[in-house]
């Protein structure tokens, strides 16, 4: 192989004697480089193709010097003005600013780019996103998400969720920030396997794919897969589930598949809401995800392990209050209780009397309290949840070979039970006839005929809601398809199907009864702001999760909470119920002055948590004290003395509010055109000139383009969302992002699945449309060539040569960008001026200079390449230079505290080894082992560090244009 130079992104090479513009480079595992281009030449063009620099016998590289000039004579000079401009989008300096992901079709807030700009400030992009319930987190990830893939870092993208919110958060990514993802669930794994050839492996046909995790944990062929492709990023939605948790004995399915996942992505971004269980290892196998580096002892470290690495954010509402009195309205939140009727009251009786056996015996005490209080959490959700475990019950007992005379016993007092839920009917459940006359009471304002006024209730338990929907459909005269229920029994695409449903005005439905399935991440506040806990949750986390559902960014309505309690005279019941009102109470506490509920009881994890308020129940605490202990335990998690966790994220969210308004650190991308529709409609008059590339319309007072996509660009659409492709390839684009929210609003209304996605899309640099019009453009002069333009604004005497000078990193990441102008005088030597302000000095503004249209010789203008090239080489050897310093002052620093991190967990292993004992032998293979893996671990990160923070020594030069008076 012969390569002249050093091929960088978007360097022009000659490669078996076609022209490619080079879109990545990565190392291969034979020692040389891939190289991932686009075709320029007239044969290649429209094609992409990957080249091993050490299979191929000659790979030239156009010298900037030899670039040919061309005359443009298109008027206005357009053709220059979309080169120019296509390049420019095309290399975004890789800087900790935000420049495109703020333009996003969406109401910004400042604190939505914190997460995008603290990873950009790290050496390599992972973090966790763990902001409080409703604040936007899939939003903050699409930001980050966009920065990226305009850097270049973005190309492959891999979302791992949960199954109910495939389709939701393929949504948002498209139809917000035009990121496609092929959605890869129960239906769309076999059609995916009918595109595609056999054996082949899905994750390399399709760059950016979403699917479930439990899809993936459950599927060995797909987890095989895995092993075998590789993302820029990947994103792990409601990544609590894939943690290390304290009551496992080792890892989870989810969780060694997380770990495997995290090793095939330089990029990694975890989302979730609720980020550990209380327990420094479960956190710890979070952040090894995200650097296996920095935590040596998962039993043993402090925030001061991590916090200089910015691998975490967390906000709750209360952090950013002051940024969102728009976007977040205060919930109104009610009780309201309904006193138990004789009925129930003989039912609570009932329940009192069971004599509860374990082993066939009675016996009395907390394991007795423990059965009394689970059968109790039934009734407390409704007759029919609380008859359907007494009948569970019957059955386990009446199924044994010999029951015992205390089963006996057990069994005739569970069916006096079971007669009297029986006699609990409808009209004798209080808590329900409330329910009832709440929905009609004209306060209330509920209306099922109003379609953008609808109502989710919660309940614990399935067999409620099924109740629920029965009697609802009766009571309130409404029809089969205005009520539905949503819980764990469906399949992905009947969740997904139900929230789309939910999602808009025109459907049928107005009432959504849910399970606490549906209680993470699903957005239910589309025509919704009324939320019922028909029975309360025993976890303060799931009431966080519930309300989260309707109390979110995004919501139009002032939330309104309902929580539906059954009081009663029967004082061992009327104290229990108690207790779970108190939850109720530190969870507006919590929403109002602490953000993270789970200080309250300092578990951590939804399970546990009711585990022990059942506890605290059997064991009979008065709700008074329940509620001192919990506002104890709240008071030790703030101060620093309770969950150090929590100390960590309150300083993390102190240390942002601390820092100069994310805004401030916006930068503004040079452009020359006035918007993105100026560019694109530009582009299509311009490429058309000789033969019309498309058919296609435009409004200039919508700043609209309607276009019919061509063959190479209907190959390109290919990777959208099926639902977002036109079956006659026609594409509506919009300039204006609150046309596109218009347009997404008005799809989610829509009656028909196929109508559920917008039908106008956002026309910005990151759509495909865009992106092919750039690319058609780059190549528009031909190979090796540069186009020349006049400015009357110019001395007479003067030319100018535009050049980009770029300096990628060991894997071809373009890390220093640089556009400087050659301007000479008569026969004085050149000098550099920065782009922006010969732009403005010479008018290079798209429209605004006149092209004469008159020849004129190019001879003197091509002999002054050499000086200026060599000029902007000796520039860039500076610059790369001084760069390469401070970056090699930066891998020095990371370097050492690599070595500190390595020797401590080594010392950290001679510490457990030396604690757990044993024979010495076997303690040495121990040891060999685990040192060999520390040792492995650290070695793959050094690598890393290096092939991304040392620089290439020689930089690359792009001739861009020539400018003359």
């Amino acid at each position: 192989m012969v390569l002249e130079g050093i091929a960088a992104p978007g360097a022009r090479v000659l490669i078996r004697d076609e022209e490619w513009l080079v879109r990545r480079v990565d190392p291969s595992s034979d020692g040389g480089d891939l190289l991932v281009c686009d075709g320029v030449s007239d044969l290649v063009r429209g094609r992409s193709a990957h080249f091993l620099t050490k299979l191929e016998e000659r790979i030239e590289l156009l010298h900037p010097a030899q670039t040919h000039l061309v005359q443009d004579d298109s008027s206005h000079f357009n053709a220059s003005m979309l080169y120019i401009e296509g390049v420019l989008r095309r290399n975004l300096p890789n800087d900790d600013r935000i420049r495109l992901g703020h333009r996003a079709v969406m109401n910004l807030v400042p604190y939505q780019l914190d997460p995008a700009l603290q990873a950009l400030a790290q050496p390599r992009q992972r973090i966790l996103i763990a902001d409080a319930t409703g604040l936007g987190k899939t939003l903050e990830a699409g930001i980050l998400a966009t920065e990226l893939i305009q850097r270049g870092r973005g190309s492959r993208i891999l979302v791992i969720t949960l199954k109910s919110m495939l389709t939701q958060f393929q949504k948002e990514f498209w139809s917000r920030f035009s990121i496609p993802l092929v959605r890869l669930d129960s239906a769309g794994l076999g059609s995916v396997r009918n595109r595609i050839p056999a054996n082949h492996n899905p994750f390399n046909h399709y760059d950016r794919a979403i699917i479930s995790i439990d899809t993936l944990k459950n599927n060995l062929e797909y987890r095989n897969y895995l092993e075998n492709a590789w993302w820029d990023i990947i994103i792990i939605d409601e990544c609590h589930n894939v943690a290390a948790r304290a009551n496992e004995g080792g890892l989870s399915r989810r969780a060694r598949l997380a770990r495997l996942l995290s090793t095939r992505s330089d990029t990694l971004i975890l989302l979730s809401a609720t980020p550990h269980d209380g327990s420094a290892r479960s956190f710890a196998s979070l952040m090894s995800l995200l650097d296996p580096t920095a935590i040596s002892d998962p039993d043993d470290y402090t925030p001061e392990d991590f916090r200089d690495k910015g691998l975490v954010i967390r906000r709750f509402k209360k952090d950013i209050r002051d940024q969102v009195e728009g976007d977040f309205r205060d919930r109104i939140t009610e009780v309201i209780r309904a006193q138990a009727t004789p009925a129930e009251e003989a039912a609570f009786h009932a329940l009192l009397e069971i004599p509860f056996t374990q082993g066939g015996k009675r016996q009395s005490g907390r394991q007795h309290e423990l059965q009394r209080v689970g059968m109790q959490k039934g009734l407390f959700s409704s007759p029919a949840a609380a008859l359907q475990s007494t009948r569970n019950r019957i059955v386990t007992l009446q199924g044994r070979d010999a029951p015992t005379e205390d089963e006996h016993d057990e069994v005739a007092a569970l069916q006096t039970f079971q007669q009297s839920l029986a006699a609990v009917t409808e009209d004798q459940f209080a808590k329900y006839q409330r329910f009832l006359r709440l929905l009609t009471d004209p306060d209330y304002a509920w209306s099922p005929k109003d379609t953008n006024d609808r109502l989710v209730v919660f309940s614990e338990r399935v067999e409620t809601i099924n109740w629920l929907r029965e009697r609802l459909q009766a009571d309130l005269k409404l029809k089969p398809d205005q009520v539905d229920v949503l819980h764990g029994g469906l399949s992905d695409t009947e969740q997904q199907a139900l929230v789309e449903r939910f999602g808009r005005s025109e459907d049928p439905i107005r009432v959504l009864l849910c399970s606490d399935v549906a209680s993470e991440g699903l957005n239910l506040h589309y025509f919704c702001h009324r939320l019922v806990h028909f029975d309360l949750p025993w976890s303060l986390m799931v009431f966080q999760q519930r309300n989260g559902r309707i109390d979110r960014y995004g919501q139009q309505q002032q939330p309104r909470i309902t929580y539906l309690l059954t009081e009663t005279e029967v004082e061992k019941i009327r104290g229990d119920l108690r207790i779970l009102e108190v939850l109720q109470q530190k969870d507006e506490r919590a929403n109002r002055d602490l953000g993270d509920p789970s200080a309250f009881l300092n578990l951590h994890d939804p399970d546990l948590e009711a585990q022990d308020i059942a506890r605290r129940m059997a064991e009979g605490q008065a709700a008074e004290q329940v509620a001192q202990d919990l506002e104890q335990e709240a008071t030790q998690a703030t101060e620093g003395e309770g969950d150090w966790l929590l100390k960590f994220f309150d300083g993390a969210a102190a240390e942002a509010r601390a820092k100069p308004s994310a805004t401030e650190r916006i930068a503004a991308t040079p452009s020359l055109f006035a918007d993105d529709f100026a560019f694109a409609k530009t582009a299509l008059e311009e490429l058309g000139r000789v033969r019309p590339i498309a058919q296609w319309s435009h409004d200039e007072v919508s700043r609209t383009l309607t276009l019919t996509a061509p063959l190479d660009l209907q190959q390109r659409l290919r990777q959208i969302p099926r639902e977002a492709r036109d079956a006659d390839d026609r594409y509506v684009l919009s300039g204006q992002p609150q046309r596109v929210a218009e347009a997404i609003e008005k799809a989610r209304q829509a009656k028909r699945d196929e109508e559920s996605w917008p039908r106008v899309h956002y026309l910005w640099a990151q759509h495909p449309i865009s992106e092919w019009l750039r690319d058609r453009v780059l190549t528009h002069f031909g190979r090796h060539t540069a186009p020349v333009l006049r400015s009357p604004d110019l001395a007479q005497d003067e030319r100018a040569i535009v050049m980009m000078g770029l300096v990628p990193n060991r894997k071809g990441q373009s890390l220093l960008v640089d556009w400087q102008v050659a301007v000479m005088r008569g026969k004085q030597p050149p000098v550099l001026e920065p782009f922006d302000a010969f732009r403005e000095r010479a008018g290079l503004n798209a429209g605004t200079l006149p092209n004469p249209g008159k020849a004129f010789a190019l001879e003197p203008l091509q002999a002054d390449l050499q000086t200026a090239v060599q000029q902007m080489q000796a520039h860039m050897q500076q610059r790369q230079q001084a760069f390469s310093a401070e970056m090699s002052e930066r891998l020095q620093e990371t370097l050492s505290n690599l070595k500190h991190l390595q020797e401590r967990q080594i010392e950290q292993l001679e510490l457990r080894l030396e604690k757990q004992g044993g024979l010495e032998n076997l303690r040495q293979g121990k040891r060999d082992r685990r040192v060999g893996q520390i040792r492995r671990v650290f070695d793959e990160y050094e690598t890393w560090v290096r092939d991304s923070l040392q620089t290439e020594p020689h930089p690359y030069i792009q001739v861009l244009a020539a400018v003359v008076g």
